[in-house]
């Protein structure tokens, strides 16, 4: 999984406090950023977000780039509505070899790795030779409506492609841009790094959380799943790990 931070609100804090501010105000912008110091700024991050007045922080986005992750992971990630998603198209990008992920549980397993590869070269099998069944009378239909050999051969791979892809599996590696205001963030982290989220976006979750607390630490003080700040929310479907987990994001 290679994780990547590509662009980001910069002054952010800042950006936050004046939004803030504004909303109690008589006056404008200029004088409100004029009082503003590091220090301030600090305070009134940490009352908003403890008041759970949140609006003012989504003025501040990330843009993330994820690569080597499953069609599993990203069918959860665009579950996640109030952001902007570029994946990787199967049905313009031909996969002659396609990459694929191995949960760690199946890979720990022998027998069951074997399995699972197998499942893996088969789909390639049959996503080759589909492609190959339906390339030719595609090829000869663009032919027919008059489109030159180099465009109906450009037109017949793409239309062969776009229907073979269904052999592939969850499996299948993508990669991702996709674009998250810091409200959402703290949403996403909140669900996906619970240990109740599967392994593969809680670990997405995880290293995404790092990057963020790195560059705005007062924004994302509190980012982590539920119980970092409260009760654990899952009831008796808990992992009843809630001080391991506590640790483990108050030490990032």
């Amino acid at each position: 999984m290679k994780v990547v931070l590509l662009n980001y609100t910069k002054d952010a804090e800042e950006t936050i406090a004046q939004a803030g501010k504004l909303c109690y105000s008589r006056v404008g912008v200029d004088e409100i950023r004029e009082k503003l110091n590091e220090n301030s700024i600090e305070k009134y991050i940490t009352m908003l977000t403890n008041m759970g007045h949140l609006s003012p922080i989504e003025h501040v986005s990330f843009t993330f780039a994820v690569e080597g992750v499953s069609r599993t992971l990203t069918h959860q990630l665009v579950r996640h509505r109030l952001a902007s998603y570029s994946q990787q198209s199967q049905r313009y990008v031909r996969l002659d070899d396609f990459q694929y992920i191995i949960p760690p549980s199946i890979a720990e397993n022998p027998v069951a790795k074997k399995y699972f590869i197998e499942a893996m070269d088969q789909s390639q099998e049959a996503y080759e030779k589909i492609v190959d069944q339906l390339f030719e009378k595609n090829y000869e239909e663009f032919l027919k409506e008059g489109m030159s050999e180099k465009k109906a051969k450009s037109s017949a791979e793409k239309k062969s492609i776009e229907d073979a892809r269904y052999v592939f599996p969850n499996a299948c590696e993508t990669k991702i841009v996709f674009t998250m205001n810091a409200r959402s963030l703290l949403h996403f982290f909140s669900l996906r790094c619970c240990n109740r989220a599967q392994w593969e976006i809680r670990e997405l979750a995880f290293q995404m959380v790092k990057i963020c607390k790195e560059i705005y630490p007062n924004l994302f003080k509190n980012a982590g799943p539920n119980c970092l700040n409260g009760p654990c929310p899952e009831g008796k479907m808990t992992c009843g790990k809630i001080e391991e987990v506590r640790e483990k994001y108050r030490n990032l």
